[in-house]
């Protein structure tokens, strides 16, 4: 064999001999996904979390007034699979890199449309979506790894929590879908053929924002003229009762509950016992 394909042929197995003798060992920073459904879209944020290590972060490893990566490694990436509210203004679906600049007192949080740097060396104050405040609180104990979390939530609204060592600073994130579901109830409920789902989704809507309860209780007819499930029966009885009619939330109670109990639902059993008992007090 020639001496040079030998020396090549040598260093060759040497390399795989080294690596296959490599330890695999967990990531000193483990990558973690939060994501939270807000309004008609998700929030995900992807992050590595390294740890303390006996070390001062903030001011020191973490230096103040300086954009930081928001954890290690690949920046930190927040993602909304539709348009929401962050920081008092609106922000486009999409990926964006989550960058701060901590301070004692306050952070800078920032969105910025390069989601797929390393860390915030090749940061651009251009490339930004978006620029706001926080204060900065002490949590209850030191965070020994870096935690971002969802705080305060409702189907509409969501908390971001950031912590680590001594600080935490938090900010809201948020989407309002009502004129979104309200135009598409309008749209849906006009055709010549409407689905029984279409009806009920539509009078569970309108009564769970109290709006148009008459009109919420003749989708719930509509839907029971084609579907007489115990749900559909349920539906048409809490609208009937908030409207004043309850000699047909009763009825609808007594045709419903044998069918809720025969389908082993107590949930259902218990709301239309608890329909019948605040009808017949009236």
């Amino acid at each position: 064999m020639n001496t040079r394909l030998l020396s090549f042929a040598i260093g060759l197995c040497c390399f795989w001999g080294a690596a296959s003798a490599q330890i695999k060992l967990p990531a000193a920073s483990p990558s973690a996904v939060v994501s939270q459904g807000i309004g008609l879209g998700e929030m995900q944020i992807e992050y590595s979390r390294p740890a303390l290590k006996g070390r001062k972060m903030f001011g020191s490893q973490v230096p103040y007034d300086q954009v930081w990566r928001t954890g290690a490694n690949k920046v930190t990436n927040f993602i909304l699979s539709d348009e929401m509210e962050i920081g008092g203004r609106k922000v486009p679906a999409g990926k964006y890199a989550l960058l701060t600049i901590p301070t004692p007192s306050e952070w800078t949080i920032i969105l910025n449309k390069d989601a797929d740097a390393w860390g915030s060396y090749t940061y651009k104050e251009a490339n930004d979506v978006l620029r706001f405040k926080v204060k900065t609180e002490k949590p209850a104990r030191t965070e020994e790894y870096f935690t971002i979390a969802v705080g305060d939530f409702s189907p509409t609204h969501a908390e971001v929590l950031i912590r680590w060592e001594n600080t935490q600073v938090r900010f809201n994130v948020s989407q309002d879908p009502d004129a979104r579901i309200v135009q598409e109830i309008k749209e849906k409920t006009a055709g010549s053929e409407v689905a029984v789902p279409t009806y009920l989704a539509a009078a569970n809507y309108y009564f769970d924002t109290n709006r148009d309860l008459n009109q919420a209780f003749e989708w719930a007819s509509k839907a029971l003229d084609t579907s007489k499930a115990f749900w559909v029966y349920y539906l048409r009885g809490k609208i009937a009762a908030k409207i004043g009619k309850c000699d047909v939330a009763l009825a609808d109670a007594a045709a419903g509950l044998p069918l809720a109990k025969e389908g082993n639902d107590p949930s259902y059993v218990l709301n239309f016992e608890k329909l019948e008992k605040d009808c017949s007090k009236k």
